[in-house]
């Protein structure tokens, strides 16, 4: 299992939602979380994309990879 860091503004929105029992920090934790998720899910596509044994697993989480990035899977990259 690894490790992942919460943003600094993520967790200060966490500590007045739970702390100060403030409720108008549900949409933002949810949006910051999402972006969270998204990241994690982007860095362990790539590092499966690196660390693939044969070359057909490796284009295929490359093409993943690209696909979560928003870019053209026919594009050089």
């Amino acid at each position: 299992m690894m490790n992942d860091y919460l943003s600094y503004d993520l967790f200060l929105i966490l500590v007045k939602y739970h702390l100060g029992g403030d409720d108008i920090w549900q949409k933002e934790i949810a949006e910051e979380l999402n972006k969270k998720v998204d990241a994690i899910i982007a860095r362990n596509t790539y590092t499966k994309y690196k660390t693939s044994p044969t070359k057909e697993e490796q284009e295929k989480a490359r093409i993943e990879y690209l696909d979560l990035k928003g870019y053209h899977k026919d594009r050089p990259w």
